[in-house]
């Protein structure tokens, strides 16, 4: 079972993105869950989140 999560940075409003991160990084949509999820290899991930950063 995945431990997802959203950014402390979220509301309770609204959509969301959630992830569940590891080996390979889930991502879905916190609003529509049942349409499942994308597994993305977490250096892509991680390489995805630096540059949104500016990093």
């Amino acid at each position: 079972m995945r431990d997802w999560h959203k950014s402390s940075y979220s509301g309770n409003e609204g959509h969301c993105v959630e992830v569940a991160e590891g080996t390979v990084t889930g991502v879905r949509d916190s609003q529509n869950r049942k349409l499942g999820h994308l597994d993305v290899p977490a250096v892509e991930w991680t390489a995805l989140v630096s540059a949104v950063r500016g990093r």
